[in-house]
């Protein structure tokens, strides 16, 4: 039955909601050539070391998505497809041309085109941490996150992305609730990641929750020292473990330096029934 309705309505192998909010099948093939092309222009510029997977679109959903998005956001599309961005994007130039700078220009003029662009580069670095630190877990049968609410977070991940730009209460009217939803949403799912991954013994390489209290750029930049082995030099794998002995080390250096400057370094004893609990 969809097949025939999707060849009835000449859809194709579109999302039927995406249509509708484009407002017309003609402009719903002119939102998916510009989404298209914002996304490869996204994915031209990742600098996390880590493919950003949904900006290929292979899912063919990246459209309704980013659409969806916007919805949730209070964003209201207008009745047409922007005139000034109507071009053939197929015959555009790719991100790393000259042509195709200038480009963007008239591209970040237009407060549609310039916030999906700017959610995009947002994933680049919210997928890149995802990837490094999190995805990981999911593949450890132990942990059986799959059957939990926690399976929502890659499927969310551009909701997170929207969350950390800078957009007006003008275009996107309800924005400050849709940031507090997803935040909330977040919270509850990593948190129970981390207390899965602490019962089960396993290590965790970076704060989770920096995934949704951090900034965009703070992630990117973790996720690229992973993705180049920067964290590979740590004492400890976990890094709540890695901090205490780290913190430990710090005074077993200082601390004689201080005792020595007081005078008091050979005279000193150490107590050792004061260490046991009462």
């Amino acid at each position: 039955m969809e097949v025939k309705i999707r060849g009835f309505t000449n859809i194709g192998d579109k999302h039927p909601e995406f249509v509708l909010w484009a407002g017309s099948l003609d402009d719903a093939h002119k939102w998916e050539s510009l989404i298209l092309y914002l996304a490869n222009f996204a994915h031209e510029q990742t600098e996390t070391g880590y493919d950003t997977y949904p900006l290929l679109n292979e899912e063919g959903i990246l459209c309704w998505s980013i659409f969806h998005t916007l919805r949730e956001m209070g964003v209201a599309l207008p009745p047409r497809f922007p005139e000034e961005l109507d071009f053939d994007y197929e015959g555009l130039p790719s991100c790393s041309d000259s042509d195709a700078m200038k480009f963007s220009d008239l591209l970040h003029n237009n407060p549609y085109s310039a916030l999906i662009l700017d959610i995009f580069l947002s994933l680049n670095n919210i997928y890149g941490f995802y990837v490094a630190y999190v995805s990981e877990l999911f593949e450890d049968d132990e942990l059986d996150l799959d059957s939990t609410t926690a399976c929502n977070i890659e499927y969310n991940l551009i909701d997170l992305a929207a969350c950390k730009v800078t957009v007006g209460k003008a275009l996107a009217r309800n924005f400050m609730e849709f940031r507090y939803r997803v935040t909330k949403d977040f919270d509850e799912w990593l948190n129970l990641v981390k207390e899965k991954a602490y019962r089960a013994g396993l290590p965790l390489r970076a704060e989770l929750l920096s995934m949704v209290h951090r900034s965009s750029d703070e992630l990117g930049y973790e996720a690229e020292a992973e993705s180049l082995g920067f964290n590979s030099s740590r004492i400890h794998p976990d890094i709540y473990m890695n901090e205490l002995l780290c913190g430990m080390r710090v005074i077993h250096q200082v601390l004689p330096a201080i005792m020595k400057k007081l005078g008091i370094d050979e005279e000193f004893k150490l107590d050792e029934s004061e260490l046991k609990a009462k």
